[in-house]
């Protein structure tokens, strides 16, 4: 017969010899790969003095991006809501009033945005589907929590804040 892969081996069929019934070879070099492993350096990191390195591609919380001028990038079309495998997004859309053009870029808006990170795989295909590149994944990890309500993320959590202004004074900022 032949095969695709040259990594078939033949099984061995033979009757087991008195060593190897008793066990005590395959015991040893299982102490010896152990005894090894000992002296190697160890994988764990001590974690919050150490940071562990991320690959390049990681995909860890989500956030809403404002443009240059500090708006809201998101117009509430839906598509992250329905490229979301895992269904994770939720949004509802509102209008623009008179005045508030220079809260919101386009005339629709995210007036609620979720979400529940609990659902969430972390796949980015809502970051994919956006075409105004309003959400996207970054590399920090979502934070432990002791309740479900904490791991659902509403707009508020997920809007990157206005960028600083630079001449402002100290007492002016307050």
């Amino acid at each position: 017969m032949e095969t695709l892969t040259n990594r078939a081996k033949p099984v061995d069929r033979r009757p087991m010899n008195f060593w190897e019934k008793i066990y005590l070879p395959a015991v040893i070099k299982g102490l010896g790969i152990t005894f090894r492993h000992l002296f190697k350096k160890k994988a764990t990191y001590n974690f919050p003095e150490q940071k562990r390195p991320f690959s390049p591609v990681f995909r860890g919380l989500h956030i809403l991006n404002r443009d240059e001028e500090g708006r809201e990038r998101c117009t509430a079309c839906g598509l992250c809501a329905v490229a979301c495998p895992a269904e994770a997004i939720t949004m509802e859309a509102a209008e623009r009033k008179p005045g508030e053009e220079h809260l919101y870029r386009e005339e629709k808006y995210a007036a609620r945005y979720e979400i529940n990170m609990l659902r969430c795989i972390f796949c980015g295909f809502c970051e994919e589907a956006c075409p105004k590149d309003a959400i996207y994944l970054t590399e920090t990890f979502a934070p432990a929590n002791y309740q479900r309500k904490g791991f659902i993320y509403g707009k508020e959590d997920l809007l990157i804040p206005f960028p600083p202004i630079e001449n402002q004074s100290a007492t002016e900022k307050l």
